[in-house]
């Protein structure tokens, strides 16, 4: 998808709320609890409570109160768009890089982002043999890193590969046609 420059779309309109992790405490059902770090937002702490593997949601019925409230209040955080575009400054400069920082400034569609094993990822997602630009210097990236984070960006008629290595090294920018659907 292309986003024109005049139809308002920016890093700051495109801000997410603020997620959190659902829970419960003990044996006490029928209220679900938002998990932050150290325990829920209520106050009560990790250790008495069992977390879940979806997430809080205030407007449902069995929200805990307090927890509503603080998750409301919570503030908004950065879209995928721009939390890739931060993490592709470290990126090497070049074509394929600038070209994806300036799809993501105008709202470019982030189709997938994954993390996880780098041959797993490589093997089901990456789609190497796809991308015109880029393809090598990604597969050796999958092929030398253990874990790493991998995702698919949509803009247009072009779709970008981004790699980012668990180990601290640098993102890689792919890029190649987008798949016909």
């Amino acid at each position: 998808m292309i986003h024109g420059p005049d139809n308002g779309w920016s890093f700051a309109t495109a801000r997410e709320a603020a997620r959190f992790g659902a829970g419960r405490l003990g044996e006490v059902t029928g209220v679900e609890h938002a998990m932050a770090h150290s325990g829920t937002l209520c106050g009560v702490p990790e250790r008495e409570a069992t977390r879940y593997r979806h997430l809080f949601d205030p407007a449902g019925p069995q929200a805990c109160p307090k927890c509503r409230q603080k998750a409301e209040a919570a503030p908004t955080q950065p879209c995928a768009q721009e939390r890739l575009h931060n993490a592709l400054q470290a990126a090497a400069p070049g074509e394929a890089r600038d070209d994806l920082l300036a799809a993501l400034r105008r709202g470019a569609r982030v189709g997938l982002w994954l993390h996880g094993p780098a041959s797993t990822l490589a093997r089901h997602y990456a789609r190497l043999d796809t991308l015109t630009e880029g393809a090598e210097p990604a597969a050796e990236a999958c092929d030398s890193a253990g874990t790493i984070g991998l995702a698919h960006i949509e803009d247009g008629i072009r779709r970008f590969l981004v790699v980012l290595p668990e180990d601290g090294s640098r993102p890689l920018v792919a890029r190649g046609p987008q798949d016909p659907r």
